[in-house]
């Protein structure tokens, strides 16, 4: 017997599978549209999931670009800010030099208790506590009888009206501090927006701009000059407000 001959309708299409045929030639340009319409849908999803991908992928990218942006403005202005509010570098032991303005005076160097009237506004030396307070920066008043035997030891005490220095005179006083040997406090009843006192000299500006603030300090800090130079000016008082 010869072989039995498949019916249009038996034949294979292209990728193996079976593609039934109609013999009514309007049924099966349906039929072919319909195939045709699959495969479009199938390229258009798989065009679209691309599409997705690709931009999912460029969202990625902005995301990461805005970030490594603000890590690295971050980092500048930490350097930035790290070098403009730095302690400044000064010479202990002071040349001799005269600065306008600079006043001096005699005080008695004993150890009291209590509170003690003293003849400068803020103090520049006297009669104080036993225990001197801790060199820092602070935000409070402090107690003048402690800050005063700091002052002893060769530490300068840097005073201001807090309600005329602030924000960013403030943080400018601040940058012209050295790292030690300085209490920088506010202190009530100021008739000056600034004073620099050392023991038995002080000098008082108007402006955290006067060049004299940084000379005075480069003159003064940790002078010889002192009842006890190089005493210690830390472990005793802590006062409130430290920074």
């Amino acid at each position: 017997m010869s072989p039995q001959k498949r019916s249009p309708q038996n034949r294979s299409s292209q990728n193996g599978s079976p593609q039934h045929r109609s013999g009514n030639p309007a049924k099966q340009a349906q039929l072919d549209l319909t195939v045709k319409q699959q495969r479009e849908a199938k390229r258009q999803e798989k065009l679209a999931e691309y599409q997705r991908q690709l931009k999912k992928r460029q969202r990625g990218k902005v995301v990461w670009w805005v970030v490594g942006t603000v890590v690295a403005a971050a980092v500048v202005t930490a350097i930035v800010l790290s070098i403009v509010f730095a302690p400044r570098t000064y010479t202990p032991g002071g040349t001799g030099a005269v600065i306008e303005g600079v006043e001096t005076f005699e005080n008695d160097t004993t150890h009291v208790e209590g509170t003690v009237d003293y003849p400068q506004n803020p103090p520049a030396g006297g009669p104080h506590n036993a225990f001197w307070l801790n060199c820092g920066t602070y935000t409070e008043p402090q107690v003048a009888e402690h800050a005063v035997h700091s002052l002893e030891h060769g530490a300068l005490w840097v005073t201001y009206d807090a309600e005329q220095i602030q924000g960013a005179d403030l943080d400018r006083l601040r940058g012209l501090m050295p790292s030690s040997y300085v209490i920088l406090s506010p202190y009530e009843g100021m008739d000056t927006p600034i004073a620099l006192s050392g023991w038995n000299v002080q000098l008082k500006v108007d402006s955290v701009d006067d060049p004299r603030i940084p000379e005075f300090i480069e003159e003064y800090w940790r002078h010889q000059d002192v009842p006890e130079p190089g005493a210690s000016c830390s472990g005793a008082i802590e006062g409130p407000g430290r920074l």
